[in-house]
């Protein structure tokens, strides 16, 4: 049996074979993320790890590639993280030679991390061994693959928003 025929709802949609039955209770939005989440995190960790970097730090990498420099606020925000936990991986990321702190054109308090050349081939590395496993998935999802990729969008943006304002009274 492949893993698509296995995957194909059932009496018990969702639920994979040799997994087990989760109560009723834990069946809600923010636990299914919660398990996709840790079930993406192993899927990349495990391509990524022989270049080097894990899920979070090719994550990171990505961001940081994909833009002309981020102040550790600016990563703390798109990473949904405290400052400290920012403030280590950058020092992490220095430690390696992949990432330089540039003063900050406007604000001299603050300043903006930038891949340096070495970071910026670490994450190429990782790059190449995370495209077929995306590939993988998209495949595995089909035509609704599109559809799914823009519900999470929208799940991100109601997450944020409730990050951004602390918890909010109903």
């Amino acid at each position: 049996m492949t893993r698509r025929e296995r995957s194909e709802p059932t009496e018990d949609a969702g639920h994979e074979a040799g997994t087990p039955v989760l109560a009723a209770g834990l069946g809600n939005v923010l636990f299914d993320v919660w398990l996709v989440s840790r079930a993406a995190t192993a899927l990349i960790d495990a391509a990524v790890k022989p270049a080097g970097l894990d899920a979070d730090e090719f994550a990171i990498y990505s961001v940081l590639a994909s833009a002309p420099g981020l102040t550790p606020t600016e990563l703390a925000r798109w990473m949904a993280a405290p400052p400290t936990t920012v403030s280590s991986y950058i020092k992490r990321f220095e430690r390696r030679g992949h990432v330089r702190r540039a003063a900050h054109p406007e604000d001299r308090r603050s300043y903006r991390v930038h891949l340096t050349a070495a970071g910026a081939a670490a994450h190429q590395a990782a790059g190449e061994r995370f495209l077929p496993r995306l590939q993988e998935v998209t495949r595995l999802l089909g035509r609704g693959g599109p559809d799914t990729h823009r519900r999470l969008r929208v799940l991100h943006e109601a997450l944020a928003t409730l990050n951004e304002s602390g918890e909010r009274q109903i």
